[in-house]
């Protein structure tokens, strides 16, 4: 199996906790490279990737021919430059979500992806996680009847830390890019709906939003529904989705977004009769998966999972939400 050298652009505590391990332990990856400009940052990072090579600027990485991929987990407002620079170096791209911060801003990555003929991917992990395509599967194959309605909340709170990136609008912060991705994304993935109309409340604090209520309709292959979502920064923790039909409704909770971290990875089918289903997912990791499938992508030429059209289109509701929305 050709390995997939990985590289990583910044020592961010996200990636040293999270991506960082994934792609040391995923079959067909290995974490090669580091940049940070301060090499304290990279002895966590070290500790269990022996060997790794450590680059004191981000140029430097990408310059780097020992490296097949580049995973990005810089600040919201770097996304989009540093996506396009690691293309243009050669380099297939991983890039947490947001990947842009407009819809048109991604259809910039999608050229220079077609034009490189490398795979270029927005850090959607949930998609990988069995779970979710459990949800799916269900959703799809009428486990509820007709679909109803679909609602979905995250919320936790940091306004104790201003520093956050999240509470910082010069680093295009708040809770919808950072949240809002999942509470919108995760209903188009498993519903392949599109939103027909939306209506949006905003809550700002210092330039950024920290409490957003959207309701509206979707419509797809499986009619229209009704939806809701709340994203927050301000509220106590909660994670949950739900779809309702008519015949049943299906839960994903308590650890829809942060499985494993949050709570327990489960999704729960509630049918007449008071028949509950209920999967768990105890030993899934999804940030492994994501990255190898991320590998198979690149090496076998896989379709990939998330691709840039499907970010696209959760960049689009977001678009237009920011658009629609009240301020309050």
């Amino acid at each position: 199996m050709q390995t997939v050298r990985w590289g990583i652009l910044g020592a961010a505590n996200f990636a040293r906790h999270h991506m960082a391990p994934a792609i040391h332990e995923a079959e067909g990856a290995e974490l090669a490279a580091l940049a940070t400009s301060n090499p304290a940052n990279a002895a966590p990072f070290a500790a269990f990737a022996p060997g790794l090579r450590v680059h004191d600027s981000y140029d430097a990485l990408l310059a780097d021919p020992g490296i097949d991929a580049v995973y990005i987990p810089l600040p919201n407002h770097l996304h989009l430059e540093w996506t396009l620079k690691a293309l243009a170096a050669g380099k297939h791209v991983l890039t947490e979500k947001p990947i842009a911060l407009k819809a048109e801003e991604i259809d910039q990555i999608i050229a220079a992806r077609d034009a490189s003929g490398l795979l270029a991917a927005e850090a959607y992990m949930i998609v990988h996680h069995p779970q979710w395509q459990r949800a799916r599967e269900w959703v799809q194959s009428g486990e509820i009847g007709t679909l109803r309605h679909a609602d979905a909340a995250f919320s936790f709170d940091n306004g104790a830390d201003s520093g956050n990136i999240r509470n910082r609008p010069e680093t295009a912060g708040g809770g919808i890019r950072d949240i809002g991705v999942y509470t919108y994304g995760s209903v188009r993935f498993v519903t392949a709906a599109e939103p027909e109309d939306l209506q949006a409340r905003i809550r700002w604090e210092n330039g950024v939003d920290v409490w957003a209520q959207v309701t509206g309709t979707f419509a797809g292959p499986l009619g229209q529904f009704t939806y809701g979502a709340m994203t927050s920064m301000r509220l106590f923790p909660r994670q949950e989705v739900v779809f309702q039909g008519d015949k049943g409704l299906i839960r994903v909770a308590p650890g829809p977004f942060n499985a494993g971290i949050f709570g327990e990875a489960r999704v729960e089918l509630h049918r007449p009769g008071l028949s509950v289903t209920v999967e768990r997912f105890p030993a899934v990791r999804q940030y492994k998966l994501q990255v190898e499938a991320f590998g198979r992508s690149v090496r076998e030429g896989v379709p990939y999972a998330c691709p840039l059209e499907f970010s696209r289109g959760t960049q689009v509701m977001i678009d237009r939400v920011f658009a629609v929305a009240t301020a309050i």
